[in-house]
């Protein structure tokens, strides 16, 4: 990793925004105390890596603000997006020797860090912790699997539809915007948006301006989105 780890701050996770979201959220005060000596706190730019492809796997992470992208190269070279980290998401790969995939933050990011190799044996350690750790990864292959199917099969109205459904998810309007209901903070650029999608930009701005249109969502600016009608923005994405 070419940053080095941010100086370790007291209790950090007492004030974690998403503690109880997280792989941590079933462990019991001793063992947030002990996971807290091994975890460090560090931030990222928007465009920074994490982790690179094919490097040793030395660090994973609890992602605590902000949206990051997973992605790996295709044999000619070109970069295939394999999802989206969003604040509660946990990256890396504990018990691995090489890391599967690129992690790039899309904003600015603020992730809890811990070398691998000291997660592996807290890990082995807390019976609860490594059934987490299960049950994320088998989740994380349910999104995979989702994310296949959106780049693979879906049309660009239901890429946007699904995309904005899941933000509309990740990011609920009590902690970001809270101007209206079913509002949200919309921290990518129409660029990374279309990048992410698989899609052109000039298609994503024509995606977004036809929902305005048919009054499925509202667009106070160009980082906030609300939605207007759920149910018809999930039958676009269905």
């Amino acid at each position: 990793m070419n940053e080095p780890f941010l100086s370790r701050t007291a209790n950090f996770c007492d004030a974690c925004t998403v503690r109880n979201r997280a792989i941590c959220g079933d462990l019991d005060n001793e063992e947030i105390v002990a996971l807290n000596a091994i975890g460090q706190r560090r931030h990222l730019s928007a465009g920074e890596n994490l982790l690179w492809e094919g490097d040793d796997a030395v660090v994973v992470a609890n992602v605590v603000e902000g949206m990051l992208k997973l992605s790996t190269s295709t044999a000619d070279g070109k970069e295939q997006i394999l999802g989206l980290a969003f604040p509660a998401d946990f990256i890396g790969r504990p018990f691995g020797q090489s890391t599967p995939y690129s992690v790039e933050a899309l904003t600015d990011v603020l992730v809890c860090v811990f070398r691998r190799a000291d997660f592996d044996k807290f890990a082995r350690e807390h019976p609860r912790l490594e059934h987490k750790l299960l049950e994320r990864t088998l989740s994380e292959l349910d999104r995979t699997r989702k994310w296949m199917l959106l780049l693979g099969r879906m049309t660009a109205e239901q890429r946007v539809a699904t995309f904005l459904l899941d933000l509309s998810e990740r990011f609920p309007v009590e902690e970001e915007v809270g101007t209206q209901p079913g509002a949200f903070a919309l921290r990518l650029s129409r660029g990374q948006i279309a990048d992410v999608l698989g899609l052109t930009i000039e298609t994503v701005s024509r995606e977004f301006t036809k929902l305005k249109k048919a009054g499925v969502v509202s667009l106070p600016n160009r980082r906030e989105v609300a939605i207007e009608d759920r149910e018809a923005l999930e039958d676009l994405a269905s």
